[in-house]
C-alpha cells in the first residue's frame, strides 16, 4: 500500500521564502568585495601609518559627507542613496582615528550576518579615539553586533591593525607585531585567516596580487600614500595569468582594440572608490591625518586631501544627490567599458585607457593629480609648523578639488559631455 505524505502550504512557503532570502544573501555578499592594507610606520618614509581601500559594490554612486558622532566628528564614504548615512564604508575622525573593512564571508555566523558592517564604522568613528578604544567598543558589543568583516584600523598614535571580526568574538593582526606582519604590512580581501572553515570566502587572485606588489615595495622602502594611490590602487594586473595589459596594448590600435577581463584584478569593474589614510604625525597634530578620496573606478578619476578639521567637505565630492567627481569618473567608465552584451561589462577597452587622446587617460589622469600631490604636500609641510585655521584647511580642499574637476572636465571634453 502506498504512502502519500501531504504538503504543508504554510512550510512550503516558509522554506521558498528562507532559500530564496539566503540566494539574495549569497548574491548580495559577492557584490562586495574589496581589497585593503594595513600599514606600520616602521616602514613608511615618514613614519606614519597608512590604511588602504579599494571599495567595491554594486552601487556606483559614492560620495563623502562631514557627521558628527557622540563624541567626535567625521568624514566618510557613504552610498548617495544612503540619505540618512546609516552605513560608513571608510573614514576617519578628528583624533586622527581611520577605519575601513572588507567584507568577509567566511565569517558569517548564519544568513543575514554583516548587516551592520558600515553601520559599525559610523559608531566606531564617532565614539573612538584611537585603535584602544576600539578593541574596547569590539570587547563590549561581544554578541551584539551583525558583522562579518575584516576592520582595518590606523591612529594618531601610530597603531595599524586589522580586526577579523564577527558577531561574538575577534582576531586582532598587528602590523608593529613581526608574528603577525613580518614585513610591517597587513593584506586583507574577502577571506579571514581565522575563520572557523579555511580556504572559504574569496578574494584570493587579489590578496596574492596585493600581498606581490607590497613586498616588493616595501624591500626597496617605497610605500607611501602616493604609491598606493597610483600603483596599488589603480593596478591591473591578473595575479594567475600574469596578464600585463600595458605591455600589450603597444600592439593594438583603436579598430583592433584589446580587452582586458577586469574581475581579478585589484582595479576592478566594481570598483567605486578608493580612500588612503596618511595617518598622523602625532596626538597632538590629529588635525594633520589626511584622508585621500578618489570618487569612482580608480584608473576614471583623481585623489583629492580631506580634513576633519576643515569641518566641511567640497561640494564637488559630496552633492546635492551624486557627487559630480563621481559623475565625470562614471562617464569616463562608460567610455571605457564599451560592449555591455552579456557579461561583457567585466571587459575594459584597454586601448581607450592607455592610447586615448595621444597620452591615455591613466597619463592624462597622473598629470593632474601629480600636481594635487605637490600642492597638498607643500601646504602640510607649512600646517605642520603653523597649526591651520579650519577655514584654512576648508579653503585649499575646495580650492583644489574645484581645480581637479574642472582639469578633468577640460581634459576629457570629448568624452564628458553636460
Amino acid at each position: 500500500m502506498k504512502k502519500y505524505f501531504r504538503i504543508n502550504p504554510f512550510l512550503l512557503l516558509r522554506s521558498l521564502i528562507v532559500l530564496a532570502f539566503c540566494t539574495l544573501l549569497l548574491s548580495i555578499s559577492s557584490l562586495y568585495p574589496c581589497t585593503s592594507a594595513v600599514i606600520s610606520g616602521k616602514i613608511t618614509p615618514d613614519g606614519r601609518p597608512l590604511l588602504w581601500k579599494n571599495r567595491d559594490t554594486s552601487d556606483p554612486n559614492n560620495k563623502v559627507v562631514y557627521l558628527k558622532g557622540e563624541k567626535f566628528c567625521f568624514i566618510g564614504v557613504i552610498n548617495s542613496t544612503d540619505i540618512n548615512a546609516l552605513h560608513v564604508w571608510q573614514g576617519i575622525n578628528s583624533q586622527g582615528f581611520a577605519i575601513m573593512n572588507t567584507n568577509s564571508t567566511d565569517l558569517s555566523m548564519g544568513p543575514g550576518t554583516g548587516g551592520q558592517n558600515g553601520i559599525f564604522m559610523k559608531r566606531a568613528l564617532g565614539e573612538c579615539a584611537d585603535v584602544a578604544e576600539f578593541e574596547e567598543l569590539l570587547n563590549r558589543t561581544n554578541g551584539q553586533r551583525n558583522v562579518a568583516t575584516n576592520y582595518g584600523v590606523i591612529d594618531a598614535r601610530g597603531m595599524a591593525c586589522f580586526f577579523e571580526t564577527r558577531n561574538d568574538s575577534f582576531v586582532k593582526y598587528d602590523a608593529d607585531n613581526p608574528k603577525d606582519a613580518p614585513q610591517g604590512f597587513i593584506v586583507r580581501t574577502n577571506f579571514a585567516f581565522s575563520a572557523p572553515e579555511k580556504n572559504q570566502g574569496g578574494g584570493y587572485i587579489r590578496y596574492e596580487r596585493d600581498l606581490h606588489v607590497l613586498e616588493e615595495a616595501a624591500a626597496k622602502k617605497r610605500i607611501t600614500h602616493r604609491f598606493l594611490l597610483q600603483e596599488v590602487s589603480r593596478d591591473l594586473i591578473n595575479e594567475k595569468l600574469h596578464s600585463d595589459p600595458y605591455k600589450k596594448v603597444r600592439r593594438t590600435s583603436f579598430e583592433n582594440p584589446l580587452y582586458i577581463n577586469t574581475s581579478d584584478t585589484i582595479s576592478r569593474n566594481s570598483t567605486v572608490s578608493v580612500s588612503v589614510f596618511h595617518g598622523a604625525p602625532s596626538p597632538e597634530k590629529a588635525f594633520l591625518a589626511t584622508m585621500w578620496v578618489l570618487l569612482g573606478q580608480p584608473v576614471t578619476s583623481v585623489a583629492v586631501p580631506l580634513w576633519v578639521h576643515a569641518q566641511d567637505v567640497p561640494e564637488e565630492m559630496t552633492g546635492e544627490n551624486t557627487a559630480p567627481m563621481n559623475d565625470l569618473a562614471r562617464k569616463i567608465v562608460s567610455f571605457l567599458y564599451d560592449d555591455s552584451r552579456g557579461h561583457m561589462g567585466q571587459y575594459m577597452n584597454a586601448t581607450k585607457l592607455l592610447k586615448y587622446g595621444r597620452k591615455g587617460i591613466l597619463d592624462t589622469l597622473y598629470k593632474i593629480e601629480n600636481n594635487v600631490l605637490a600642492e597638498t604636500e607643500a601646504k602640510l609641510d607649512v600646517w605642520f609648523k603653523v597649526n591651520p585655521k579650519p577655514s584654512d584647511m576648508l579653503d585649499f580642499e575646495k580650492g583644489i578639488t574645484s581645480l581637479t574637476y574642472k582639469a578633468i572636465k577640460e581634459s576629457f571634453s570629448g568624452i564628458i559631455r553636460d
